[in-house]
């Protein structure tokens, strides 16, 4: 395997971190092997860029990394903690404490507000008060230019100004790592530069860790390490 590096790496502890991953996807003569023992690591602070023609295996390694999906082989430590055979229960509490994710589609609740948006995954991980909540979701729509926008409407908000929203909730519960699949493949080139702009900006200055697919170049040799994928493996 082998890694292109775009600048020197920021020093930081591996948060995320994958050894031989396997998973095979349909059943008899369809079966196909997505990922041939795969592995990763990501250090907090970089972002990662996994790059590679279509079905080659990206976004399902993605959904491995964030326990959307158990592996048919190999192991994945989150946060130093083994995942990769846990209950779905441990699954599930481990997504909510260490992962944010964003994807090409931003899966708002369009009839809810920017504000309720953001709230909604402090509300069930349950640690803060409503009024907890409310500041720290103004103050992540602050930090990414919707300060004024909190009671607008998902159907009142752009495309752009959606995935910004979808930034902010992902940033909610202050993750270790954010899961990025094509975060800007529906926005124009302007959006494109701002929302990965705002991204990296902030999981940098809290020390998190970026994990993204995207079919950007130009997006790619923006990060720190590109890891280029193609049948299932890393090339």
């Amino acid at each position: 395997m082998s890694e292109t590096t775009n600048k020197p790496a920021a020093s930081g502890e591996v948060v995320l971190r994958c050894e031989g991953l396997h998973r095979y996807l349909g059943e008899g003569e369809g079966r196909v092997h997505v990922l041939r023992g795969v592995s990763f690591e990501a250090q907090r602070g970089n972002v990662y860029a996994i790059v590679g023609p279509s079905g080659c295996g990206k976004s399902t390694l993605l959904y491995q990394l964030g326990l959307l999906d158990q592996p048919d082989g190999g192991q994945i430590w989150l946060d130093g903690e083994l995942m990769s055979n846990s209950s779905d229960d441990a699954r599930t509490a481990a997504r909510n404490r260490h992962l944010g994710f964003v994807f090409q589609f931003h899966f708002l609740m369009l009839e809810f507000s920017a504000l309720d948006n953001v709230i909604m995954p402090m509300r069930k991980q349950g640690k803060l008060s409503q009024a907890e909540m409310e500041a720290r979701a103004k103050s992540l729509l602050e930090s990414v230019g919707l300060g004024e926008k909190t009671h607008r409407l998902g159907t009142q908000l752009s495309g752009g100004e959606q995935q910004r929203v979808a930034i902010a909730r992902a940033l909610a519960n202050e993750p270790s790592v954010i899961l990025a699949d094509e975060p800007t493949g529906n926005l124009d080139q302007k959006n494109s530069n701002l929302v990965f702009d705002l991204l990296t900006r902030l999981a940098k200055e809290n020390g998190q860790a970026i994990v993204l697919v995207t079919h950007n170049p130009e997006i790619a040799k923006r990060c720190d390490v590109v890891r280029p994928m193609r049948d299932g493996e890393f090339v």
